[in-house]
């Protein structure tokens, strides 16, 4: 066995890099080529193949039977599995060069199980997880688990121990305004590498059951949607994408609400005079009403609502 600049050689193991760092651990029938670079603590085993143009970091596992061509590099505390292959030419030709490689980019911490295909020009997401025999097409999102083929996202990455956490708590977090009956709602989120979710729930956020939905979208720039009140109905609005702005008048107090993401929704109860302006040009806006629409329910004049609600 042959030791070489504070690092471990097998004695049937090529290594023509000089830019191997300290303490890791080359074994038997392993090639490594004179451009790679190779960081500290790492353990290359049985017929591994390295390229000129690799990057490896520090504290990285390749197992037995991984090629890793020009191209790719492995950040710190990568996991390779058994026969893991990655790809750099997505139309190779004999004999035939492209002008550069696609570049892949395994990230920190994340593990790529044995047998996995990995097309070239993708990038695994810090702490993700590829399956076993899975072939990877697109970009891993962070902390996202990978299966199948071509593969997709069927979980999340969690610290060993550690529950989900969603990004705000499931009760009833509310924000006061001074105009009665509004209620400006922040909505449980949870969110993971498989995307984000918002969502309310009858006699906790969601004060009725719906019996109606409308949806706002497409308004023209500059356009006031509302400008109205109910007798007796109630409504929920989350702006589901874009933004606006929501007005709302008691007849006395009134207050202004920017709705810019699903994850919060106004609750309006009746006799509020409501006026929805300011969309973006992607604004969409779910209302979840508490009946069906009855015009004899609507309220469109002014002075007419602030007769009603003035009125002892």
């Amino acid at each position: 066995m042959e030791h070489a600049d504070e690092f471990f050689r097998h004695p049937q193991a090529l290594v023509e890099s000089s830019s191997i760092g300290r303490g890791t651990r080359i074994w038997a029938f392993a090639h490594v080529l004179p451009g790679a670079r190779i960081g500290e603590d790492c353990n290359i085993c049985d017929h591994v193949f390295i390229e000129n143009d690799v990057v490896v970091g520090d504290r990285v596992t390749i197992k037995c039977g991984v090629q890793l061509w020009d191209g790719v590099t492995l950040e710190d505390d990568v996991f390779i599995g058994p026969n893991a292959t990655f790809t750099n030419d997505l139309f190779p030709r004999s004999r035939q060069y492209p002008a550069a490689f696609s570049r892949t980019v395994v990230r920190a911490g994340a593990s790529v199980g044995a047998n996995a295909t990995l097309l070239p020009g993708i990038e695994i997401g810090e702490r993700a997880m590829v399956g076993a025999g899975a072939v990877v097409t697109r970009d891993v999102p962070a902390g996202a688990i990978v299966v199948g083929n071509p593969a997709s996202v069927r979980g999340a990455v969690e610290d060993r121990g550690a529950a989900k956490t969603p990004l705000s708590s499931p009760g009833r977090e509310t924000r006061p305004l001074r105009t009665r009956g509004v209620t400006h709602h922040v909505l449980p989120q949870l969110d993971d590498a498989r995307g984000a979710l918002s969502f309310a729930q009858t006699g906790e956020s969601l004060p009725f059951v719906p019996r109606r939905y409308f949806v706002l979208y497409r308004v023209p720039s500059g356009a006031v949607r509302g400008e109205h009140a109910h007798r007796q109905l109630r409504q929920f609005l989350v702006c589901v994408h874009g933004s606006c702005t929501v007005k709302v008048d008691d007849g006395r107090e009134q207050d202004e609400v920017v709705l810019s993401s699903p994850g919060e929704a106004l609750s309006i109860e009746p006799l509020v005079w409501t006026t929805v302006l300011h969309h973006t040009p992607e604004t969409t806006v779910l209302v979840l009403a508490s009946d069906v629409y009855r015009e004899d329910d609507y309220i469109r004049i002014y002075d007419d609502f602030l007769q009603e609600v003035r009125t002892p």
